[in-house]
């Protein structure tokens, strides 16, 4: 029942969409002006500021809470302890490195 009722609402999604996918083609989209992109550059700018603060406070953080899930890891003698503590540095890691490369990823996606 679930599964079909995934089907129908993926058919019905592609069936609204896809009229739009021919209007687009009507469209004439002219390049940004030199004032857009300064305008651009001027708001990107503090946004970045934010962003680079953010992600380096990010990895000072994760930077300790690697240290305390290894010393957690280390000291326990329980397995299932010890297990979290592994989960905890891989979640960590994978976090950090979302946050590292979603700018490339942005980039690249929208060049």
């Amino acid at each position: 029942m679930k599964k079909n009722n995934l089907l129908n609402c993926t058919i019905a999604l592609i069936l609204m969409v896809l009229p739009l996918a021919y209007s687009v083609h009507a469209v004439t989209i002219t390049g940004p002006s030199s004032t857009d992109v300064n305008t651009f550059n001027q708001i990107l700018a503090p946004v970045m500021k934010v962003y680079n603060f953010v992600k380096y406070a990010a990895s000072v953080l994760a930077l300790l809470f690697i240290v305390f899930a290894a010393v957690q890891m280390f000291m326990n003698n329980n397995p299932s302890e010890k297990e979290q503590a592994k989960t905890k540095v891989m979640y960590i890691v994978i976090g950090l490195g979302l946050i590292w490369v979603a700018p490339i990823i942005v980039n690249y996606l929208t060049t």
